[in-house]
Formats: C-alpha cells, sequence, structure tokens
C-alpha cells in the first residue's frame, strides 16, 4: 500500500515536471502591432512665389497629449499623399525626435499663420537626437523624408487644412 503511494507521488512529481519545462522550452514572441493611417482631414500647401503651385495632402491631426506623444511611432510606411499635422495651442519652439519611428520623416514647422518658419529634413529611424523648430512653431507637419527637396519648399510657403 505504502509503495502504491509512492509511486502515485512519483509519477505526479515526473508529470508535474514534464509540464513545467515543456512551458520554459516555448518560445515567446511579440508582434508588434503596426498603426495603420486614419485620415482626418485634408492639406493644401501654397508656395509663396505663386498660388498656382499646390500640394494636397490627406492628413491624420495630432491635437490630444496622447497623439502629439506618439505622433508617427510604430508605422512601416506611408503614402507621399500623406502626412501628419500635429496642432499645439501655444507658439514656442518645438523640439521633435525619432523615438519608435520607423520611417524616414521631413519634419516642417509652421507659425501660428500657418507659414513655414524651417524645416528638418531627412530625420533618421529611431534616432532621438533633438530636432528643434529653431524659431517659434504652432504646426509641424510630418512628411515622408525627401519631400521638403521634391516639392521644393521654401520659408513663408504656408498651408490650408480642413
Amino acid at each position: 500500500m505504502w509503495l502504491k503511494k509512492y509511486i502515485v507521488i512519483y509519477l505526479g512529481l515526473g508529470v508535474l515536471f514534464l509540464s513545467t519545462s515543456s512551458c520554459k522550452e516555448e518560445k515567446k514572441s511579440v508582434k508588434q502591432t503596426e498603426v495603420t493611417f486614419n485620415k482626418e482631414g485634408e492639406l493644401t500647401i501654397f508656395k509663396i512665389t505663386t498660388d498656382s503651385t499646390k500640394i494636397k495632402l490627406d492628413i491624420e491631426i495630432a491635437d490630444t497629449d496622447y497623439d502629439i506623444q506618439t505622433g508617427l511611432m510604430y508605422r512601416n510606411s506611408m503614402k507621399t499623399n500623406q502626412g501628419m499635422l500635429f496642432v499645439f495651442d501655444d507658439v514656442t519652439e518645438r523640439y521633435f525626435y525619432m523615438k519608435n519611428t520607423q520611417i524616414p520623416l521631413d519634419i516642417i514647422y509652421l507659425d501660428a499663420d500657418k507659414k513655414i518658419v524651417s524645416y528638418q529634413k531627412n530625420a533618421k529611424p529611431f534616432d532621438e537626437t533633438s530636432l528643434p523648430s529653431n524659431v517659434p512653431a504652432k504646426y509641424v507637419l510630418e512628411v515622408n523624408a525627401g519631400l521638403v527637396d521634391t516639392w521644393q519648399l521654401k520659408e513663408g510657403d504656408s498651408i490650408f487644412y480642413k
């Protein structure tokens, strides 16, 4: 009788050991969910030299603390006709960086009148170096890297969005 008890206990411990050791061998992986584009408005860029040159974009608008802090993080790509417009309550020098941002960007700073006051071109993915506006700005527009040059944007060009 005592032998049966020990055999049952021994077998129970063996099963417990095998079940816990097999769990440890399983590889766990965490997959990052990609954030997808959500059109919240349309934006037009007007060239200072002529009103006939217009660039149109679909935009997401970042105007809450969460949206402003998250920005374009965790995106794998963005189309050429898309961007994110950050809308702030105040006008002050702005500092952006590329933490957790997977795609290279051009960062365009605009004043309260929605005129371009400065930009940072070709911001590198995952780089946490500060990218300042160097002048007061109320709005910031993020687009794919290279578009400031492609569109030949200049300080004084302006935007309109709805």
